[in-house]
């Protein structure tokens, strides 16, 4: 995919090669390019210095600098490296292109290791929230699957397992480290919009705190992020929220609506909760709908 910019000559112009690489212990003679292929892609080159002179993360660098190690990590994440040794080894075996990539330090892993434990981070995540901007501005004229004006974002979270020996600072479980990407996505051409990394420990609501919420639009949301508290917020915000609702949900019906059966919806309802702490934790109204899949055999 290519990003279209305003930039002009700031941008920088990046060749990445992409290898098939058979990995057997990272041996650069075993590093096979068996398919090459080449894209042109536009970064805006003036956005990723001043996020490195916002953190000066090219202090006392003299030879792998920030846009070396960004270009390294974007490398290995396309082409599926897996470890420092494979992203060593593919490069090293096609070390006459690393100039056209852009990339003018020499690789190694353990200079790649040192800059990933040392460089701050917020460089990149600062770069990648603009890169998105960016992206969605071209996306803002996708259609979507139902008729809305309005922005709909999803917002869930995956887990990465992680070895304990090695992230100690993740701890999970008893025997296992885990850290937790959070995201919002918006649904309008399937753009992340914010992304949250936090200990597998953190559990999922709290990331709503987090979240700028933008008025009128749809936030498609799962069982785990139920907060009458926090879904509240929303509503103050003028935002809507869609989710499941939880079985053991204490509520009164106020209203019903006529439906038509054949789209799928059994019952169109307003309701206020009864339990006794959520509905004071939401005082509003709440709309209740009840519908059914025909693929799923749905009475």
């Amino acid at each position: 995919m290519s990003l279209e910019s305003n930039s002009g000559q700031n941008d920088l112009k990046i060749r990445l090669f992409f290898f098939d690489p058979k990995r057997t212990r990272g041996k650069e003679n075993e590093c096979r390019s068996n398919h090459i292929f080449a894209t042109d892609d536009l970064l805006p080159l003036a956005d990723f210095q001043r996020c490195v002179a916002r953190y000066r993360g090219d202090y006392k660098a003299q030879r792998f600098s920030s846009l070396d190690q960004f270009l390294c990590l974007a490398f290995a994440q396309l082409t599926g490296c897996e470890s420092l040794r494979d992203i060593e080894a593919c490069l090293r075996a096609q070390s006459s292109e690393l100039y056209h990539m852009g990339i003018r330090g020499s690789v190694a892993r353990t200079t790649l290791a040192y800059a990933n434990e040392h460089r701050d981070w917020r460089i990149f995540a600062d770069f990648a929230q603009g890169l998105m901007a960016t992206a969605r501005g071209l996306y803002q004229q996708e259609p979507l699957a139902v008729e809305l004006d309005q922005a709909v974002y999803a917002f869930d979270s995956t887990t990465i397992d992680l070895c304990l020996t090695l992230f100690p600072w993740a701890q999970f479980r008893r025997r296992k480290s885990a850290v937790k990407v959070h995201t919002l996505l918006d649904l309008r051409g399937s753009i992340p919009t914010s992304v949250f990394v936090t200990g597998g420990q953190v559990h999922d609501v709290n990331l709503l705190d987090k979240l700028l919420l933008q008025p009128g639009a749809f936030y498609l949301l799962d069982r785990g992020y139920i907060d009458f508290a926090r879904l509240y917020v929303f509503t103050q915000a003028c935002a809507f929220f869609v989710t499941r609702a939880k079985e053991n949900m204490q509520f009164y019906r106020r209203q019903s609506s006529p439906i038509d059966r054949s789209t799928g919806l059994r019952s169109d309802q307003k309701i206020r909760l009864t339990g006794p702490k959520t509905s004071h934790l939401y005082p509003d109204l709440l709309r209740r709908i009840h519908f059914c899949d025909a693929e799923k055999n749905c009475p």
